[in-house]
């Protein structure tokens, strides 16, 4: 509890100071990204209180799940690569209909 209150005073301190979130987090010894966090969650504007990191999601995709077999596979790999044909072709067409190039970065320099 006494850690809820103390976030909640450095908060209220931010709110009501019209500074920074590094000058007030500075000035109490916290992470200026804390303070926008526990704002935005008294806010009620945090809709998912922590993202799960894209290493730790990784990490927990279950292996034993994945098809060993070679003949799914393959089918696996033909499906893939009859998707990025048929994509490949639509951004064909759509450069055909719309005479610009659609994968090129519009003002990069060409070499």
């Amino acid at each position: 509890m006494k850690d809820k209150t103390l976030r909640e005073r450095i908060v209220a301190e931010y709110l009501t100071s019209g500074q920074s979130y590094r000058e007030v987090a500075d000035r109490c010894g916290v992470d200026y990204r804390s303070l926008h966090r526990w704002v935005k969650q008294y806010q009620g504007r945090m809709k998912k209180p922590h993202k799960i990191r894209r290493a730790r999601l990784l990490r927990e995709l279950p292996t034993d799940k994945l098809p060993t077999n070679v003949e799914t596979l393959q089918s696996e790999l033909r499906k893939a690569r009859l998707y990025n044909q048929a994509l490949q072709e639509a951004i064909r067409i759509a450069e055909e209909e719309l005479g610009t190039s659609i994968l090129k970065k519009s003002g990069t320099k060409q070499s």
